[in-house]
């Protein structure tokens, strides 16, 4: 049979952690819940281990945090990463991770936005954000992702044992799908249910902070991931600052024969050697994240072989 892993990430959720153990054991009886405690001050941590789940801790504040220690630590064939919280329905979990199972998927979505999302949630720079993200990925790594922050997902192995997480905090979700995108792996989505935080749950999202670290995290991936599309936007900015600047000399220039404001002249010239030096950057950072895909995709192929080989080596050495 196959494992499947239940991954809760949590930091203060006692009102409604028992709840979401529960409606998960009954949909998905035969799979290990993990609840990763993340500094509660509450007792959620006891709350999870009465209802039955596999308690461990991640003292690192953060949940990009807490999901690094999930994935190095927990062994499985599917990986069903949901909130404590109850925004989540666990009627879609069985659909999710067979998916996953059945090889159909890499990693599956939880699609919020296409359901109920901008009716259950009441902070409206939320639904907003969401929107934002949403329209700057897929402009930018040219797909149509619904929902690209959600916190319900499905994973195979192959994923989450090749996914390195950078992220510490609630950007985490971005940085799986642009991972996940820029990887070629299998993305499927599923629309589902959301509701809103029952009374009594309170949100760890800050609006703005987290925004600003979503909308930085987004910036940061794009240069790491396409850095020729990056360092050529950028250089096309500078470079149009300086023709800006340098017309009217040259307009002067070609009247008179004069160039009174030579301390412009040469801010113009600078900047377009600047610009020249963006764009040759970008076309050199592009061949090595070529290189490095490619690198990956041999790794993904030779890691379990070579694993086998140092087993068996290592069996060879005991034997003899």
């Amino acid at each position: 049979m196959s494992k499947i892993a239940l991954l809760i990430p949590c930091y203060n959720e006692s009102a409604t952690i028992a709840k979401v153990i529960e409606s998960y054991q009954k949909v998905l009886p035969e799979a290990e819940i993990y609840v990763y405690d993340n500094n509660s001050t509450d007792g959620t941590d006891e709350i999870a281990r009465k209802a039955g789940a596999i308690v461990k801790y991640e003292y690192r504040q953060g949940k990009g945090n807490v999901i690094r220690s999930m994935f190095r630590d927990i062994e499985a064939d599917c990986y069903l990463m949901t909130d404590g919280d109850d925004t989540y329905p666990a009627e879609n979990a069985r659909e999710m991770c067979n998916l996953i199972l059945n090889k159909r998927a890499d990693m599956v979505i939880g699609d919020r936005l296409s359901s109920t999302y901008f009716t259950e949630n009441k902070r409206p720079f939320h639904n907003f954000g969401n929107k934002l993200v949403r329209a700057l990925i897929n402009r930018l790594f040219k797909n149509n992702v619904k929902d690209i922050m959600t916190g319900y997902r499905a994973f195979s192995r192959k994923f989450v044992k090749n996914f390195p997480v950078l992220s510490k905090g609630f950007e985490i979700e971005t940085e799986m799908t642009i991972h996940a995108l820029d990887k070629n792996f299998l993305i499927k989505e599923i629309p589902i249910t959301y509701q809103d935080r029952p009374e009594g749950s309170i949100s760890k999202l800050n609006t703005y902070s987290d925004g600003y670290k979503v909308i930085k995290t987004i910036v940061s991936l794009f240069r790491d991931y396409n850095p020729l599309s990056f360092f050529s936007v950028c250089a096309a900015v500078i470079l149009l600052v300086s023709i800006i600047l340098l017309i009217p000399i040259l307009i002067n220039f070609a009247h008179t024969g004069l160039v009174p404001r030579f301390s412009t002249l040469f801010v113009s010239c600078t900047m377009i050697i600047i610009a020249l030096l963006l764009w040759i950057c970008g076309l050199i950072l592009d061949v090595v994240v070529k290189k490095h895909k490619q690198l990956y995709e041999l790794l993904m192929k030779l890691i379990p072989d070579f694993i086998f080989e140092v087993l068996f080596l290592l069996l060879v050495i005991v034997v003899f």
